[in-house]
């Protein structure tokens, strides 16, 4: 099969469209002709040498920790798919390819509304979004806040906020346009990080009380300002460290408002939990995608071969929404 391999550490350069060996399926996989497959920042800190497959190293290292395609062979053990399913779901590794072998039990049948460059674009950041509300307990009526609104977990959880009966959602982003997208997906209150202090806007527009749960993409840069807009009893996840690893802080704010700070990471998990994060997403957002409530926002689309292409768009933080890779 053909595959994108990561030669060596380093730019897009190092991405190398060519022929590898086919993945071999155990009893209880499936094997599954991709068809689309979507970029995600953890990608780009694979390529960089910075976030490596969990698991023994593999014999080519191939990027991509989700996929959308076709059943083509059942392992033995397999309950409930067939040859012909239309089917999509998470991966450690291995989506920038022509076929991948995956669990049965992190797979998730594609609703028939979806193209395959939708499907393609779903299951790791709604996958993510949903489960880290989760962790949070997100209930209905609360406010939450979403940093990076315009990207592929930010779209995702502004929306499933949304559908979780959240009171008021707020998000960051770092243009007017990003933010009149999220608008148009539900967001309440968008915050131009780059002209406004998100916690005095939270603030603000919750009249000095701040906002209950944060789901976080930045870490230590945004750290102070989370929690100071973060209301008395609020929980913080934190799904991404763009801005940085190490943060000085006054611990007394987090006792003071008895604030919960958590952080989480979907793709080392054991499959087990993986498998319990899927079924979640499968059964209270996946109706909403298949009746059109929730939105699979792309923001592009480009052929397998050319991933080095769109690693350096995704560098330039335009997108909103999905980069899409689709297999020819």
């Amino acid at each position: 099969m053909k595959a994108v391999v990561i030669t060596r550490p380093g730019g897009p350069e190092v991405l190398e469209y060519r022929e590898v060996p086919d993945p071999v399926a155990g009893p209880e996989d499936l094997l599954i002709r991709v068809r689309a497959t979507a970029l995600n920042r953890a990608d780009l800190l694979q390529r960089m040498g910075g976030y490596p497959q969990p698991g023994p190293k593999p014999p080519f290292e191939i990027p991509g920790l989700e996929y959308a395609g076709e059943v083509i062979a059942v392992g033995e053990r397999v309950e409930g798919f067939a040859v012909g399913d239309r089917v999509m779901g998470l991966l450690a590794g291995g989506g920038y390819a022509e076929l991948v072998a995956t669990h049965y039990r992190l797979a998730v049948k594609v609703p028939d509304v979806l193209s395959w460059e939708e499907a393609g674009a779903t299951p790791e950041v709604f996958i993510t979004a949903h489960d880290a509300l989760l962790q949070c307990g997100l209930a209905a009526g609360e406010r939450v806040l979403i940093h990076a609104a315009g990207s592929g977990v930010g779209v995702a959880a502004t929306q499933i906020a949304k559908v979780m009966g959240a009171s008021l959602v707020a998000g960051t982003a770092g243009s007017a346009e990003k933010l009149a997208r999220a608008a148009e997906l539900g967001l309440d209150l968008g915050i131009n990080y780059r002209e406004q202090d998100f916690a005095e806007e939270v603030l603000r527009a919750t009249d000095g009380k701040g906002v209950d749960v944060i789901l976080d993409v930045i870490g230590a840069e945004y750290w102070e300002r989370n929690l100071r807009a973060l209301a008395v009893k609020g929980r913080m996840v934190v799904v991404g460290l763009m801005g940085g690893t190490g943060a000085s802080t006054n611990l007394g704010v987090l006792l003071q408002k008895r604030l919960q700070v958590r952080g989480t990471t979907l793709r080392a998990r054991p499959m087990e939990e993986k498998a319990t994060a899927t079924r979640a997403f499968e059964k209270s957002v996946l109706p909403h995608i298949a009746s059109g409530r929730v939105k699979v926002v792309i923001d592009r689309v480009y052929a397998l071969r050319d991933a080095a292409e769109a690693h350096a768009y995704m560098a330039t933080n335009a997108n909103f929404g999905k980069i899409v890779l689709v297999a020819e």
